[in-house]
């Protein structure tokens, strides 16, 4: 019985450790999703059409939320804004946005 509640609180401890190490790995996937657009002053974009890509570091937080969650409502319309948009979670926005928000 002893052995079993080892076993069983080192994968709790284990599975709580994994959840660390996947969130923190979450929000630099997600950045690096943005980062390639975003993330290159005076970047162009030529599909649907040509326009000027805004920078995201030291916009507001509920800016950015705002616009991924209109993007995933269709709101506003890009293609790959409302895919990439679509594919995250409201944790995922909200790690996205306060991550932004704070850069310069």
């Amino acid at each position: 019985m002893k052995k079993l509640f080892v076993l069983l609180a080192f994968a709790g401890v284990a599975s709580a450790a994994s959840a660390v190490d996947l969130a923190g790995n979450t929000g630099k996937v997600n950045v690096s999703m943005c980062i390639g657009c975003h993330g290159i002053p005076g970047y162009k974009a030529t599909f649907p059409e040509v326009y000027q890509v805004p920078m995201l570091g030291g916009q507001s937080a509920k800016y950015i939320e705002n616009a991924l969650k209109a993007y995933q409502k269709g709101e506003r319309k890009h293609p790959s804004m409302q895919g990439i948009a679509g594919s995250l979670s409201d944790k995922d926005i909200a790690e996205l946005a306060a991550y932004y928000s704070q850069q310069k």
